[in-house]
């Protein structure tokens, strides 16, 4: 279970104040695949990172229970100069899985092949969010956080990572950021819907995805 308490986001840019999060409150129950839908700009991935730890809320906390993976597609996940197979067994050692089995299971679902022995630096955006995507569908996270997956390589392998996270999600839950709706629909249970700062939480993906089209079909 992830609980937002009174979380609030601000970020200052050249004298400009910008609220993504203004005193959000929400539960996102454990095994529930909920989607995180606004427009550009809204807060969405940052509420990912705030979830994951990796930024922080200017006010507010955040708590949970149970492990967490980290944003997948994130390119901060990875140490830059280190290679792909230096990268997965340094997050085996972390998370407590066997290096040997996480890289063999990497290099399969990745694709990466040959790629695996570079540094993560000389990645593209896609290799990266290969790697990231295997990397976390290679270990049992209770509640796997995915940015964009339809950033993902090529069709096929979208393909793949959609029916790979369909299996996960048959026992666990996830906070999904996506562009697609239909994706978020098949893969969704419930939503929420960021505007202007604020989070409004839907229990059917459906109505979620239909209050967002009704709020980009207005003025930001």
């Amino acid at each position: 279970m992830i609980r937002l308490l009174d979380v609030s986001k601000r970020f200052h840019t050249g004298g400009v104040e910008q609220v993504v999060a203004d005193r959000v409150s929400l539960t996102f129950p454990g095994g529930l695949s909920v989607a995180l839908l606004g427009r550009n700009g809204a807060g969405k991935s940052s509420l990912l990172k705030m979830i994951a730890g990796t930024l922080r809320p200017t006010s507010g906390r955040i708590e949970v229970s149970g492990s967490v993976s980290w944003p997948v597609g994130f390119a901060g996940s990875f140490h830059a100069d280190l290679t792909g197979v230096q990268n997965v067994r340094f997050v085996a050692r972390i998370y407590g899985v066997d290096s040997d089995a996480l890289e063999v299971f990497v290099r399969e679902f990745s694709g990466l092949g040959d790629h695996l022995a570079l540094p993560v630096r000389t990645y593209s955006q896609g290799m990266r969010a290969r790697l990231g995507f295997g990397l976390s569908m290679g270990i049992g996270f209770d509640t796997y956080l995915i940015d964009e997956i339809t950033a993902v390589g090529d069709a096929a392998f979208r393909e793949k990572c959609e029916a790979a996270l369909a299996e996960r999600l048959a026992h666990r839950g996830a906070v999904i950021v996506s562009h697609s709706l239909g994706f978020l629909t098949r893969v969704c249970d419930a939503g929420v819907v960021i505007e202007n700062g604020r989070a409004v939480w839907f229990d059917d993906i459906r109505a979620a995805v239909e209050a967002h089209r009704s709020a980009m079909a207005q003025p930001a």
